[in-house]
């Protein structure tokens, strides 16, 4: 069974270790910056905990006006808490736990926590294979993104609340 809960300064160095083993290379956000998000936005950290143990999480920032390729936004500068445009940094499930539809159960959650907070969008980037993933959840395919994080190609993803 899981549950959810918002994420605390004491989860970074878990949800670094995640982080790490599930993305590539440098597309991996640094313990500093999960540390940082955690600080400066509880509220866009949801963490997903299996019998106790932290299994996943997605954390974002809010912008009145997103650029998908704003490489400082990553550290939330440019973040408002009132903004109505949310952007997903991370979405992540420990590869120990995947394949047991965590992200879907994550990215529900998290949706309807934006709803709650009456926001009017969500943005993500996501790799080429995730596409068709965020689509099932909703979100339209915007383009291919300027951005170069982690030397990796990115896909810009929105979906309207």
């Amino acid at each position: 069974m899981y549950t959810f809960r918002t994420g605390t300064p004491s989860d970074a160095s878990r949800c670094h270790d995640i982080e790490r083993s599930a993305y590539e290379g440098d597309e991996a956000a640094t313990l500093e910056k999960i540390t940082q998000r955690l600080e400066t936005y509880p509220e866009g950290f949801l963490v997903l905990e299996i019998d106790g143990e932290l299994a996943g999480f997605i954390n974002c920032g809010c912008a009145h006006d997103v650029e998908m390729a704003d490489e400082a936004f990553k550290e939330l500068i440019g973040h408002s808490p009132e903004a109505p445009n949310v952007v997903i940094l991370s979405v992540v499930v420990d590869p120990a736990y995947q394949g047991q539809s965590l992200s879907t159960a994550l990215m529900k959650e998290f949706i309807g926590r934006m709803i709650d907070m009456d926001k009017q969008s969500i943005h993500l980037m996501c790799r080429q294979r995730h596409v068709p993933l965020y689509e099932r959840f909703g979100f339209s395919y915007i383009r291919p993104s300027q951005s170069d994080h982690g030397g990796m190609t990115w896909h810009e993803m929105l979906m309207t609340l």
